[in-house]
């Protein structure tokens, strides 16, 4: 069996390094985890991410606000608690463009090689799923895009768009 998270990394990233920003997954059961680091450097960010990513960050007293140690572990808990001490199951990850994403997940591990052996090596790509199915409708966005968790269950809805009854 296996069992889906879809994903969104909201990121600073200057073609040299990805610095974490926010991360927001959700699984296809509705449980959701939402993270705000509080080691990014937001003086490296563009005016794009500054104005549609950082300027609509909840306060820094919100309790989203972790480090990147805690994000790791709390993300990892949420991610393998459902599949924890069951035999035949994995966990797929999906996002939009996943690839940046993948690589700012796996970032909170250190390298590569770090990454636990729970946690796919690679995420899927709904984008490119979506291009496979002949680009069919998928749902608006909302307004609050560019927040990890508003991106993330629109992911679970173009996922369910495309892979539902009648596609």
């Amino acid at each position: 069996m296996t069992y889906r998270y879809f994903y969104d990394c909201e990121f600073i990233e200057d073609g040299r390094t990805i610095d974490l920003v926010s991360i927001g997954v959700v699984d296809e059961y509705g449980r959701e985890f939402y993270a705000i680091s509080t080691e990014f450097d937001g003086t490296r960010a563009t005016p794009w991410v500054r104005r549609n990513v950082l300027d609509r960050l909840p306060s820094p007293g919100d309790p989203a606000w972790r480090s990147r140690e805690r994000i790791r572990d709390e993300l990892y808990e949420f991610l393998v608690e459902p599949i924890r001490g069951r035999t035949g199951e994995q966990l797929d990850l999906w996002a939009w463009f996943a690839a940046y994403d993948h690589v700012v997940l796996a970032q909170l591990w250190g390298a590569m090689p770090a990454l636990p052996r729970a946690i796919p090596r690679f995420t899927k790509d709904l984008r490119q799923l979506w291009d496979d199915k002949g680009r069919p409708p998928l749902p608006d966005a909302e307004a609050d895009r560019h927040d990890a968790l508003v991106d993330a269950r629109h992911n679970l809805a173009r996922w369910k768009a495309m892979t539902g009854p009648g596609t």
